[in-house]
């Protein structure tokens, strides 16, 4: 193959579209400066120009973005530029610089999670992080997990798959809606494990609720943990040391760090993983090496390269001022609904133990009726949750949510309960 000399790459990567200025972002922050947080959350100036740099539709009042949020606009740009730069080389790039490209995004994500590098891999999604690690520990029958029934669906069903292949046991705990502390959470977990447990599952921030676990208190009995980290990740402000060593912790990068679709990572412990066996074999990587759990094949290295302007963008932005915000506006309309007497709030009172999500139903309306008629009715898009012991609609503001939104949101709830 012919090579080009760097200044021709470079060249042709170049071509194809001009690079975004990120000029609102920079005057926007600008004129907040110098206000604290907690303060700036409450400012719906500010706020309204970071939403002038999100592509939001107008068609329908979006609070499910936690399946799946906006990139912003610089993002998306830059994310359009890297398909058609790639595509300018095509095979050139995939064999001489994919793999370097995306060792830099790598290490950017291991920057901001707090940890090696060498602990971390970009997979696709929360779900083929997660699966990675529980199908690849050398089960045994008679092993166990410890899990919620309140965990993500796609979980519960692999460890499933794995009691059908090796005759583990599952252990479901189910974790109240309203807590009173952390000692009554860790003690459900506490008694579902016995001396033949070998993975205890737990999420960083329940998806169908919002609640925050204590999960530094996981670990304390000496059982691996395995964190699904899916909508803390770039919502809450953390880094690994802080959760007190969990073994395992899996996120989405297109849920609250704003890559587009299909980015997630997966740390693994740098002691745990020559143990892991990979879902799909390379013989390239020695078993002490994490890559051995990335062998991908040919897929859209575009988004790989866009993590790195979705963490630009996040970090001009600050996790401070994005954790306040999310949390304000989490707070704005559950505190004007809490006590009503025909709405359900399923998630926790205290400020501490929830940020942007939280659920809430309507006694008298079966969950998707409930999202049913918020779409029909008052255009209001939600999605319905109707799973153990939370019944309702799951609500997940974003930066670029307004009060004014929530304020039809609360309008509109309290219309239906009436």
């Amino acid at each position: 193959m012919s090579s080009l000399s760097k200044r021709q790459f470079l060249k042709s990567l170049a071509g194809t579209a001009a690079l975004s200025t990120w000029s609102g972002l920079d005057k926007a922050l600008a004129s907040a400066a110098a206000t604290p947080a907690p303060l700036l959350a409450e400012q719906e100036d500010f706020w309204a120009k970071i939403r002038t740099l999100y592509p939001v539709t107008n068609d329908f009042i979006q609070l499910e973005n936690g399946y799946y949020s906006l990139a912003a606009q610089p993002v998306l740009d830059r994310y359009v530029q890297h398909i058609q730069q790639v595509n300018a080389v095509s095979s050139y790039y995939m064999r001489t610089r994919q793999f370097d490209d995306k060792r830099a995004s790598k290490t950017q994500l291991a920057t901001l999670l707090g940890c090696s590098p060498d602990e971390l891999i970009i997979t696709r999604n929360t779900t083929e992080s997660l699966d990675t690690v529980i199908a690849g520990i050398n089960w045994k029958a008679g092993d166990e997990a410890v899990m919620a029934e309140q965990d993500y669906g796609a979980m519960l069903d692999m460890f499933r798959l794995q009691a059908r292949r090796y005759g583990t046991v599952n252990r479901l705990v189910s974790l109240p809606n309203h807590p009173q502390s952390d000692d009554e959470i860790v003690s459900l977990y506490e008694q579902a494990i016995t001396p033949k447990t070998r993975l205890l599952m737990v999420c960083h921030m329940v998806n169908i609720t919002g609640q925050i676990m204590p999960i530094r208190l996981a670990h304390r009995h000496g059982v691996e943990v395995l964190v699904d980290g899916a909508h803390a990740f770039a919502q809450l402000a953390f880094t690994m040391p802080d959760l007190g060593g969990c073994d395992y912790y899996a996120s989405s990068l297109h849920k609250w760090l704003g890559t587009p679709l299909g980015a997630g990572i997966l740390y693994v412990r740098k002691d745990k993983i020559s143990s892991l066996w990979p879902l799909f074999a390379d013989s390239s990587m020695p078993d002490d090496d994490i890559r051995k759990l990335n062998h991908t094949g040919t897929y859209p290295v575009a988004t790989d390269l866009a993590i790195q302007d979705a963490i630009r963008f996040h970090e001009r932005i600050g996790i401070e001022r994005k954790e306040a915000r999310l949390r304000y506006l989490q707070r704005y309309w559950t505190d004007q609904i809490r006590h009503h007497p025909n709405i359900v709030l399923n998630t926790p009172e205290s400020p501490t133990r929830s940020c942007a999500i939280a659920n809430v139903g309507i006694a008298t309306i079966k969950p998707a009726d409930l999202s049913k008629r918020l779409f029909e009715n008052y255009k209001i898009f939600t999605v319905a949750i109707d799973n153990a012991n939370v019944h309702g609609v799951r609500v997940t503001p974003h930066l670029y949510t307004t009060t004014a939104e929530l304020d039809s949101f609360v309008k509109a709830l309290k219309e239906l309960a009436a």
